[in-house]
């Protein structure tokens, strides 16, 4: 699937086994290392710590993320649309006992494929095949156990399995097949043995791991490295009253982490406890239930300057591959 022409659920159809499907990782074994794999440790913390942040470009500096749009309505509905297969990837993590780290990553793919996609407004069974796409792949990279495609739950639409396989590789295309990068759990060991010396780590981490996933609907993904993130919920779930002065004393012990933005790493740790406060659930939006009788993803042939992002757009098609689930 090249990057550019056309792309629709009919070409995801295309008649691709396997063998073809994992051709890649044959010619290039280490795209998809998982950084945060137990089996990947370094003897020198601070060297693997600086590995990590190495591998953080892309992160933090997006020239145009997708909830930017121009487009008032269509953002609006991308950031609804996006909250709701947050929910399903959470839900489906829990269902077949994934780790966290597994329904992270996947939110990862699925923000770093609509920094590169957009989809238009209203053609919500689109998200839904993205999310599965995106769950699927980051279980097969990340867990030992993987369930068959047909277990995956479906909210309003039912995709057939090749179709499901072929949004996959649309995703490590688009995604240039670098599907490993550094997540905010693999610093928390480092960062609270850094910022709460003495301390019982484990209740810490926890606690971290809870601000962690609380903030990923709140916060695009692509617009903070996972070290800010890491480090703002490490000091959430130690210090729930830092100013600013005092994050910025903690922070000055870390002689890895040169590059950790005070102001960032402030702003997400003032979000972590705006939703402590808070603690109101976001409210679910019709994104599962929109009726849609599009079935044809096509690229928009005119994205094809350098640096644009390729616009998904819909037609209807009387060969529906996606197909509306009808409940009693």
């Amino acid at each position: 699937m090249g990057s550019s022409g056309t792309f629709s659920l009919s070409s995801l159809m295309c008649e691709e086994g396997e063998a073809c499907f994992f051709e890649h990782l044959d010619e290039n074994p280490d795209t998809i290392d998982s950084l945060d794999s137990p089996c990947f440790v370094l003897e020198d913390e601070e060297e693997y710590i600086e590995y990590l942040l190495r591998q953080e470009t892309g992160f933090g500096s997006q020239n145009q993320p997708f909830l930017a749009s121009d487009d008032r309505s269509n953002r609006n509905w991308l950031r609804s649309a996006r909250v709701d297969a947050i929910d399903w990837i959470f839900n489906s993590q829990a269902k077949f006992g994934f780790r966290v780290e597994t329904a992270y990553i996947s939110v990862t793919y699925f923000d770093r494929f609509l920094s590169k996609r957009s989809i238009d407004e209203s053609k919500p069974w689109a998200i839904q095949l993205l999310s599965v796409a995106c769950l699927s792949l980051a279980a097969k990279i990340e867990e030992q156990n993987v369930p068959v495609l047909s277990d995956y739950p479906m909210e309003e639409y039912r995709f057939e399995n090749k179709v499901i396989k072929n949004m996959e590789l649309m995703i490590l295309s688009t995604l240039e097949w670098k599907m490993g990068s550094a997540t905010p759990f693999a610093y928390l060991h480092y960062f609270v043995g850094k910022f709460c010396p003495g301390s019982k780590p484990q209740t810490i981490i926890t606690k971290a791991i809870q601000h962690i996933v609380a903030m990923v609907k709140d916060v695009n993904l692509m617009d903070q490295r996972p070290s800010i993130i890491a480090s703002a919920a490490i000091l959430a779930a130690s210090d729930a009253t830092l100013t600013r002065k005092g994050m910025d004393l903690r922070i000055s012990v870390i002689s890895s982490c040169g590059s950790l933005e005070s102001g960032d790493v402030f702003f997400c740790y003032n979000l972590i406890q705006e939703k402590r406060k808070n603690e109101v659930k976001t409210p679910c939006s019709n994104l599962m239930s929109t009726q849609s009788s599009s079935t044809c993803v096509l690229e928009n042939p005119s994205d094809t300057c350098s640096g644009a992002k390729r616009k998904l757009s819909f037609e209807d098609s009387e060969n529906c591959a996606a197909q509306k689930l009808h409940r009693p």
